[in-house]
């Protein structure tokens, strides 16, 4: 059977090169007669694997020095509950800026570990965008904290805002989507499987000062010293999924890096974006400016005709466009290995689809 055009916003595409050089070393990595799943992650041939994740991920993202990379589990979702745990002391306040249902969560999180600021609050606009710079910051906060791409809504933040307190990221659903600036950030986050691999490891970048402040009553594998001091080594690291960062940051190295996706990338959601707009029958659900590249959400005219589209979409090989449960709708996740030829498959579908049932 030919491969899907998967639109799934996570567990999400892989590129095609890299499934592939999976499926060839799967029962004999680098002639060691055993599966990198099977391996000791202390050894030689794994190693290199875990040194290469690291190595690609700082070159890609021009990473400075004063910053570790380590790998975590849990996903994001954990990641809202250890933030808080190693850098929100008593008698501070850590400042939220939520633009969506994933932000919405993580303040959650942090409140019930201690003092949060929310400063900012667009999650119930509609349509969907993201706050602006007019933020009022508290003064002295332990951090600010921030969604760069809330993967529900299809919103993504353009301008990051320049804070005095360490600023934070939950990157999951546009990392190595862009060229960034990683010296505006104190600490990036993001679960792996959207842009960076399949499920399993979690990707924290921190500098090195900030991870040294989380308390040392914390259970070692909650503190983000101990994960950097170990290496993300001091218990048994999820190989597989670091494994395939290790392939996905290849391919991306070997496809013009962060510039060369967010041409990429920019392409395609403009086509998508293009198609939208030319049409009464389909409407954008997120404000012009802050629409994502990543997530492209939209509507048709009744709560049926979405359902119809969605199901007609499976029949022609492409899958997983249902809008999240809780906003309904359609969303066309194209993260960086979704195929252009899969965005020009939905456009035509769409106009067939509009001629059909306007």
């Amino acid at each position: 059977m030919a491969r899907a055009y998967n639109f799934s916003a996570g567990p999400a595409i892989l590129p095609e090169e890299v499934l592939k050089q999976v499926q060839s070393e799967l029962l004999d990595f680098n002639g060691t007669g055993m599966s990198i799943m099977e391996m000791s992650h202390r050894g030689k041939d794994y190693s290199a694997i875990h040194t290469e994740a690291i190595d690609n991920l700082k070159e890609l993202l021009k990473i400075p020095e004063g910053y570790s990379v380590l790998f975590m589990t849990g996903g994001a979702s954990t990641q809202f509950s250890l933030i808080p745990m190693n850098l929100l002391g008593a008698g501070q306040t850590a400042d939220y800026i939520t633009a969506g249902a994933w932000s919405s969560k993580a303040i959650k999180a942090a409140q019930k570990i201690g003092t949060v600021n929310e400063i900012a609050n667009t999650a119930k606009e509609i349509p969907t965008c993201v706050p602006g710079n007019d933020l009022s910051f508290t003064d002295g906060a332990a951090y600010v904290h921030i969604c760069s791409n809330e993967t529900i809504s299809g919103a993504q933040v353009k301008e990051f805002p320049k804070t005095d307190a360490p600023l934070i990221a939950d990157m999951s659903s546009d990392i190595l989507s862009r060229p960034l600036d990683v010296s505006q950030f104190d600490m990036i986050y993001a679960g792996a499987q959207k842009n960076l691999a399949c499920a399993g490891v979690t990707l924290v970048i921190i500098k090195d000062e900030l991870a040294a402040k989380g308390p040392e009553t914390l259970p070692e594998l909650f503190r983000y010293q101990h994960v950097l001091e170990n290496n993300s080594l001091s218990n048994t690291a999820p190989t597989f999924p670091i494994y395939i960062i290790a392939l996905v940051t290849r391919w991306l190295l070997a496809n013009g890096g962060l510039e060369g996706m967010q041409k990429r990338n920019e392409e395609k959601a403009g086509k998508l974006y293009a198609a939208i707009d030319a049409s009464d029958f389909y409407k954008g659900t997120a404000v012009t400016e802050y629409r994502s590249p990543m997530n492209v959400t939209f509507r048709l005219p009744t709560e049926e005709l979405e359902a119809q589209f969605v199901a007609e979409a499976v029949a022609k090989n492409m899958t997983s466009l249902k809008g999240h449960r809780s906003v309904g709708g359609i969303r066309a996740s194209i993260y960086n290995a979704f195929p252009a030829e899969g965005v020009d498959a939905l456009i035509d579908f769409m106009k067939e689809f509009e001629a059909a049932n306007a």
